[in-house]
Formats: C-alpha cells, structure tokens, sequence
C-alpha cells in the first residue's frame, strides 16, 4: 500500500517539522515523497531508502499546475494513500487526490493551523481541509483546543493526536558531548545549551537577559546557542549590551546528524519559547525539547502553547514565564548548583520519553490512520 507524502517539510531543511515528516516515513511501508526543492536534497535524497520527487520550486503550493503533479504520482506509483506532511495549505488538494484514487487522506496539522482557525478567509478554507480529510491530526492537546473551532463537527469526530516520537538511539546521555566540550573549550565548565533556530519566538533572547541571574550564583556559567538563523546579529547585540558576551557562545548552524552531541555537552537545556504575533505564532509541541530530555538533561522550557505537554513541571524540569527573564535565571541557577536534582530530573524525563514519546509508537498510530 504505497504512501504519498506531499510536505514542504522535509530534509535537508531543517527543523522539528522535517524531523517529524522525515521520522514517519520510516515508518510506513512504501513512501513516496512529493515535496520542495532544497539546496543539497540531491544528495541528501541519494541516501534515502525510498523515492522522493522534488519539485522545482522551493515552496509547494496547491495551484493547478502542483495539484496535478501531485494526481499524475499518485498514479505513476500506483498509492492509494495520502499524507500531508502539514494541512495548510496543501490539504487544499484532498479532493482533487481523492478524486485520483486517494483511499485513505491524513491532514497533519502543527503551529501555523492554530492562526489559520482563527482568521477570516483562512479558517474556511481549514474547515475544507479538514472536510476532505479522513483524520486532521494535532501534535499538542493546545493546538487541538484551538483549531477545533474553525472544523466541521464531523470533522472534528475524525481528530487523532498524533505526536513526534525521539530517537533514543540517536539521543542518549554520554553520547558525545565531551568531544563537544573539548572542542568549544567548555571541558569542567557549566553550560546551559539551547538548541534551536535563531529565531524571536524561541527566547534565546530571554536567556541573555536572565544570564546575569545565573552568573551571580555561578559565575562561570556558558550559555550555549546552537543553531543559526536571523535573528543572530540581534542576539550578539544584546548579549553586548547586557555585559555577558564573554559567557555566551554561538556556534552557527549545526547539521541535523550532529546534532545529539551538542544537546549532551549541556548540564541544563533552556528554550524560554514564546507566543508571538497575537497569540498567531506559537510554538505547538517542542520536540527538541523531548530531545534534551532523552538525552539525560533537565530542561527549561517557556509556557507557550503546546510545549508544555514536553515537561513535566518539577520532574523533569521547569516550565517558565518566558517574557520574565529573572524567574528563568532562578529556575536555571537552581538546577547548576544542586546536581543531584538536575541528574534526577535527566532521568526522570528520559524514562518518560522512552515510555511515552517513542516513533514506533507514533508510527503505530499513522499506519492505523492510513489503514496500512
């Protein structure tokens, strides 16, 4: 039973997204995957188990000319099932699939849906998604609060939570942050890593405000900022201007296979993420979150929309006010200067993902939703 995923989410892209599509292909017997070009996917793609077709553009779109490529593989490769890799926009093109064959179509559903619910013009054209799916599914019990409303109510019958799983093959305590360590001259040195874009809604700017916090109780602290993205030149202009440039390093962009190393060099993991935009660009689950929990880390995470499903508050780490800098610098301060507690919580949190956040598990319930 071959599979069609239409994603503009997909690798050598990086971000939770990608991980998410990318992971679940894995999972399913006979993907094929129709989805955006990417600089370097050629040889990305060389390394793939199963087909992915790029097309020429760097964004897929439902237009006319997209939505037919998309029927004429769906019968080139003979599937008879489809996923979305996310529901808006391209869930616009369930009819026109189904009309082509498409037994079984699952609409995946993120961050960005929560706005389309609750825009005019947009929230329509998410209840025709939702309408010619078979299941929209929602990574957070928050994002599936929000978008409810913009459904149909059969639509909203045919809802299944559908979550990220981790990796804990890929993600494990001591599985190479101390050559991490050696190599940025952090060996004996406590760091604190966040490990995402360099983007506003992450709060990376929050750490550097709350950093001053922390050095007061361990004056030897690193705040560590993996990733790159826009919003770099601005983080190095605060870090500046707060008086902790010396304790903040930024190691720019790091590939998606290296990634584990980094997250096991930090004693605490921190994204103070934020809701930006009006409540219209939140952060719906966090799976890097999860990720540092796997890993053995306690983890500091901001209150903002789904991503408190990743923590579970005073087990394996603390969720904060991520627009309050001091009270996120306590939380982080508390867990350098008592490492019994911070040790404990690592391995509270990942017992609960290897229990709760597998992707055989997530898996499972694709495969079911598919009918494959």
């Amino acid at each position: 039973m071959t599979v069609l995923v239409v994603t503009n989410d997909f690798p050598p892209r990086q971000g939770g997204i990608e991980t998410f599509v990318r992971s679940l292909c894995d999972e399913l017997p006979d993907p094929v995957v129709y989805t955006s070009h990417e600089p370097g996917d050629t040889a990305y793609d060389a390394t793939l188990p199963f087909p992915v077709i790029r097309d020429r553009t760097s964004m897929l779109l439902p237009t006319a000319r997209i939505t037919k490529r998309a029927v004429l593989l769906l019968r080139e490769y003979d599937a008879d099932r489809v996923l979305f890799g996310a529901a808006a926009p391209l869930g616009l093109m369930g009819p026109a699939l189904r009309r082509a064959g498409a037994r079984r179509i699952v609409a995946m559903t993120h961050g960005h849906e929560t706005w389309w619910a609750g825009v005019p013009g947009t929230r329509q054209a998410l209840r025709r998604i939702g309408d010619a799916a078979d299941t929209m599914t929602t990574v957070s019990s928050w994002c599936a609060d929000r978008i409810t409303p913009a459904l149909s109510p059969a639509a909203v019958r045919r809802m299944r939570r559908l979550t990220p799983g981790v990796d804990t093959s890929r993600f494990f305590p001591n599985c190479g942050g101390e050559q991490v360590r050696k190599g940025l001259g952090l060996e004996g040195i406590p760091v604190v890593a966040c490990v995402s874009r360099l983007i506003p809604r992450k709060g990376q700017d929050t750490l550097i405000r709350a950093w001053p916090h922390v050095l007061a109780a361990v004056p030897s602290a690193i705040l560590l900022l993996v990733g790159g993205g826009t919003d770099r030149e601005r983080l190095e202009d605060l870090a500046l201007a707060v008086g902790v440039r010396s304790s903040v390093v930024f190691t720019g962009p790091v590939p998606w296979a290296d990634i584990p190393p980094y997250v096991d060099a930090a004693d605490v993991f921190a994204m103070p993420c934020r809701t930006r935009r009006l409540g219209l660009e939140p952060e719906a689950l966090g799976i890097v979150t999860l990720e540092a929990s796997a890993t053995g880390k306690p983890v500091v995470v901001g209150d903002s929309g789904g991503a408190g499903d990743t923590v579970r508050h005073g087990e394996t780490g603390y969720l904060v006010d991520p627009y309050n800098p001091a009270p996120t610098g306590v939380r982080i301060a508390e867990l350098l200067t008592d490492p019994a507690r911070a040790r404990a919580m690592g391995a509270a949190g990942r017992e609960w993902v290897r229990r709760d956040w597998s992707w055989s598990r997530s898996g499972a319930v694709l495969r079911e939703l598919l009918d494959v």
